[in-house]
């Protein structure tokens, strides 16, 4: 099933263990908030590197897997296609993520440590979730229809929703299971994991926030994944797409954590984007849509949704500025009367 030579695998697996470790083991060692201007640099590093590798796969693919049924063109285009719908949809996650630190309280010096170990985790499930998925479309092609249907399906619903859906992350199955397993302590002790008390190993409330993350990033996979299967079913242009997505999504989220607000008309961008691509994968046999138009779509969409969420963030700002004069000079009633 595996496309291309297995050094091609092992050699990239290896290059991504290599920048966590340089991640954590150097630049973030001991625990600190994380600027905006450090998630920023973060974040231009990780879509740098994702796209020097769309440039090696555009200009080497044809050598790198031979015989793949892709030209070298064709393999660039679908990375980077599947790539920009795996980094749109991963914002979503960002949502999450500021609600359940808000929810717990997690100190700000401890939030790189989280998602670190929240972004391996997800990325040993999604390599597992795309393995799977692709031997299953190789062997049963009208899978494609049940994940195609499965996306439309998601796409309403995300737009129907009002967004303003509460999190209950005590009714998390995973962590009530966990608890009765494991005792938990009632406040965070450092930025560790587990601690002992009394030779009794006891959980943090910290492992508690990585456990949900991990079990949010799971069902927002089951979403992701088959979306990018629309765009390619090369396993190796995919599991990289999504690995350089996910790997980004930790210095994204300290860029917009604190602006997430503005972008109102995002989650209906994205419920345009899943539907699109849902709509794509149903009609592969009557009519398979370019992937050229297909990256096209999914620019003009995003883009749309951005600008404007930024227009009425504006213009908000600016009815507020207005408003707030007006309000000074309002004098209360007792002192009218006087």
């Amino acid at each position: 099933m595996l496309s291309g030579t297995i050094w091609l695998w092992v050699g990239f697996n290896l290059f991504v263990l290599a920048m966590l470790a340089l991640d954590l083991g150097v630049f973030h060692r001991k625990s600190h908030a994380v600027s905006v201007k450090e998630g920023a640099v973060w974040s231009a590093v990780w879509i740098s590197l994702a796209m020097v590798f769309n440039l090696g796969i555009y200009l080497f693919w044809d050598r790198m897997m031979p015989g793949s049924g892709y030209s070298n063109g064709e393999a660039g285009l679908a990375f980077l296609t599947g790539y920009l719908i795996e980094k749109s949809l991963s914002v979503d996650n960002i949502f999450v993520f500021v609600l359940l630190f808000s929810y717990f309280a997690v100190p700000a010096a401890y939030q790189h440590r989280v998602l670190f170990w929240g972004v391996l985790g997800a990325l040993v499930m999604r390599g597992v979730l795309i393995f799977v998925g692709a031997a299953l479309l190789k062997e049963f092609h009208w899978i494609i229809w049940i994940f195609g249907a499965f996306l439309i399906f998601t796409g309403i619903k995300m737009a129907m929703s009002s967004g303003d859906e509460e999190i209950h992350p005590e009714k998390n199955p995973l962590v009530r299971l966990f608890r009765r397993i494991m005792p938990v302590t009632e406040a965070y002790e450092g930025d560790r994991f587990f601690v002992r008390r009394a030779g009794v190993l006891m959980a943090t409330p910290l492992f508690l926030v990585l456990l949900i993350v991990e079990s949010t990033d799971l069902i927002f996979a089951v979403d992701s994944i088959p979306a990018i299967f629309a765009v390619t079913q090369d396993p190796f242009i995919v599991y990289t797409s999504n690995v350089f997505a996910i790997l980004g999504l930790r210095s994204l989220y300290f860029v917009l954590a604190g602006v997430m607000d503005k972008f109102h008309y995002l989650k209906a961008g994205l419920a345009v984007v899943l539907t699109f691509v849902g709509t794509k994968m149903v009609l592969v046999d009557i009519y398979k849509i370019p992937t050229a138009i297909s990256l096209g779509v999914i620019v003009a969409v995003l883009a749309i949704a951005v600008v404007a969420s930024l227009i009425r963030a504006r213009r908000l700002e600016r009815a507020e500025a207005e408003q707030a004069p007006r309000t000074q000079t309002q004098k209360p009633a007792s002192e009218a009367g006087d």
